[in-house]
């Protein structure tokens, strides 16, 4: 199935349709509630979002086929997020808390051969629920809350990850999502519609992606400052009808990939899809000139620069500013995990 899709940009931007296609249908009810996927190209890899004592990565062949299963000895409390790292280690993200109850959240970095190796963390601010990891260009995860009121907030370790104790995280970014019209999601609420469920970078680590229920949002990191790119205006690609979207990925051509839990959603399978080039989408086009001034004209002002973002006149597509404050509805609240990370 191929739907072609627009991006959502202010008034007086170029048009630009992604298309979202169907790559292949997770049947397997090891994925049941598929909660984060990563890619190296040749093979995908993905958690489940559930507590059965273990942690497991399930390797994926292209088919959406379980090819092998990796399992740590770590016990997780809610992994929620899964990251590859260019040295080929899976990070994931055991940060889930429904019921603001943890003390410490963790990571855990797990190798192909199933050997681990366990981080905790604390927020420097209470607790929170979070769901989306990324890795900036150095390696640095950042941890990206679910706030049903106001802001995505943005967390990193303050200093080097420890093995001993766990590692005070300091805030660094707010990520401003709004309401979007967009279908899907766990409830026809529209509340939904701006809760972080997921994260990815691009293997170049110059374009990072969080995810809601609904939607992708693609945002340009050309300097290497994750925490700045976060502030920015995103594009946002519509990832329409999926019953409740927490995966997302980017392969290595740049192409994004997105899929949902089933079980929870009362289905028996979920497809994931692909939007073919989509990191190349948050790059804004290279500023162009169609008159050469004479060497005798006086100075003029740059008009090639892009206009402050919010101008109605901007050629870059952006998001709207700030989220309405407001509350989830307690049907979203899935069962507390019962043991901690």
């Amino acid at each position: 199935m191929l739907v072609a899709l627009g991006l959502v940009m202010t008034a007086g931007s170029a048009a630009a349709e992604p298309a979202v296609v169907d790559v292949c249908a997770v049947t397997d009810p090891r994925l049941e509630e598929l909660s984060g996927l990563a890619s190296n190209g040749d093979q995908w890899f993905a958690v489940n979002d559930s507590d059965n004592g273990r942690l497991q990565v399930q390797v994926l062949d292209r088919t959406c086929a379980i090819t092998r299963t990796i399992t740590a000895p770590n016990n997780p409390f809610d992994v929620e997020d899964l990251a590859l790292a260019p040295d080929g280690t899976l990070w994931a993200a055991d940060t889930g808390d429904n019921g603001k109850s943890r003390e410490t959240v963790a990571l855990h970095a797990v190798s192909p051969d199933g050997s681990a190796r366990l981080h905790r963390l604390t927020y420097p601010d209470g607790k929170h629920d979070a769901e989306a990891l990324l890795l900036d260009g150095s390696g640095i995860p950042h941890i990206v809350t679910k706030e049903t009121i106001g802001s995505a907030l943005v967390y990193r370790p303050a200093s080097g990850l420890s093995e001993g104790a766990p590692t005070p995280m300091e805030q660094v970014a707010r990520v401003t999502i709004g309401t979007t019209d967009t279908a899907g999601g766990p409830l026809q609420n529209s509340v939904v519609t701006r809760l972080v469920t997921g994260g990815a970078m691009s293997r170049d680590g110059r374009v990072a992606a969080l995810r809601t229920y609904t939607d992708a949002y693609l945002f340009p990191v050309p300097d290497g400052d994750l925490a700045k790119a976060l502030e920015s205006d995103p594009v946002r690609v519509p990832l329409a009808g999926e019953p409740q979207g927490e995966a997302i990925a980017f392969d290595p051509d740049g192409t994004l990939l997105s899929a949902s839990e089933f079980g929870n959603a009362g289905g028996t399978s979920s497809a994931v899809r692909a939007v073919t080039g989509a990191a190349a989408l948050a790059v804004p086009p290279a500023p162009t000139s169609t008159t050469t001034p004479s060497p005798d004209a006086p100075a003029a002002a740059d008009d090639t620069a892009a206009p402050p973002a919010g101008d109605p006149s901007s050629p870059w597509p952006v998001v709207g500013g700030g989220a309405v404050a407001l509350v989830l509805v307690g049907a979203l609240v899935r069962r507390s995990r019962r043991r901690r990370a």
